[in-house]
């Protein structure tokens, strides 16, 4: 009994030495603070919404808190880790209207991306992606996008321009 409770404690300061050492990587903290979101829909309608960003579980997660700001609002959270043992980051987004995506990914060159892929009702695999780009102190666009092709071209589906709220 002694040596099973001694060898949990181990495994579990063990683990906690791990999640400490994600918080040494910083790719995402251009993403944290409170942001004004804008956008156009398809049909040419502009879209506005808010993005609260902040680390969370001593540094380990970032924690999203996603919302529009229309009539009958979006909203969505979304978790993000660094993996040490695979070395890239994970991301968890869930919504309000029950939509569950996983994504992993990381840094390449001046953006971050995150991937994903399913199979759609059609049995074509698809592959989806956010993209941030153009990462300024006070700004960024983030792009969802679609490929039907195993990544050769990319379609656009929702840009998002994003602008920090300095007054909160």
């Amino acid at each position: 009994m002694i040596i099973t409770l001694s060898l949990s404690i181990s495994i579990a300061q063990t683990g906690t030495n791990q999640n400490n050492a994600a918080v040494e990587n910083s790719d995402f903290d251009f993403w944290l603070g409170n942001w004004n979101l804008e956008w156009t829909a398809k049909e040419g309608e502009k879209g506005y919404g808010q993005n609260f960003i902040t680390k969370i579980l001593d540094g380990a997660v970032v924690q999203e808190n996603f919302k529009t700001s229309d009539d009958s609002p979006f909203k969505g959270i979304s978790l993000s880790v660094f993996n040490k043992k695979k070395k890239e980051w994970q991301q968890t987004w869930v919504d309000n209207k029950g939509g569950y995506l996983d994504f992993k990914g990381g840094r390449q060159d001046d953006k971050m991306i995150l991937q994903r892929e399913f199979v759609n009702g059609g049995q074509v695999k698809i592959l989806q992606r956010m993209v941030f780009f153009d990462i300024e102190e006070n700004s960024l666009m983030w792009n969802w996008e679609k490929s039907a092709d195993e990544g050769e071209t990319w379609e656009t589906l929702w840009q998002i321009q994003y602008t920090r709220n300095n007054s909160e």
